[in-house]
């Protein structure tokens, strides 16, 4: 099996999953390559400790992506949308 990609840093702060990094086991990159994980609530979930990993990437053209698996060694997650900014055009 595969090793996931992990998520090495999250600047999206008012992301439920954002707790000082991403909680979330798994996101999806979705269109415009950000994060389809993303979602604003009140309250903060997912695992104790930031340790998120990418479990599918929908963008087909990325330089990182074999069979919608992201490849990279790591990932960085900012902006506003909650983007992957690893994201590289092949």
């Amino acid at each position: 099996m595969a090793t996931m990609t992990a998520i090495s840093s999250c600047a999206a702060t008012s992301c439920a999953y954002n707790k000082d990094g991403c909680s979330a086991e798994a996101v999806t990159i979705a269109d415009g390559a950000s994060c389809g994980t993303f979602v604003e609530l009140d309250v903060r979930g997912g695992l104790p400790v930031a340790e998120g990993h990418v479990g599918a990437c929908q963008r087909l053209e990325c330089a990182h992506n074999a069979d919608l698996m992201c490849t990279a060694d790591a990932i960085t997650v900012g902006g506003d949308t909650a983007r992957c900014l690893s994201y590289t055009a092949s």
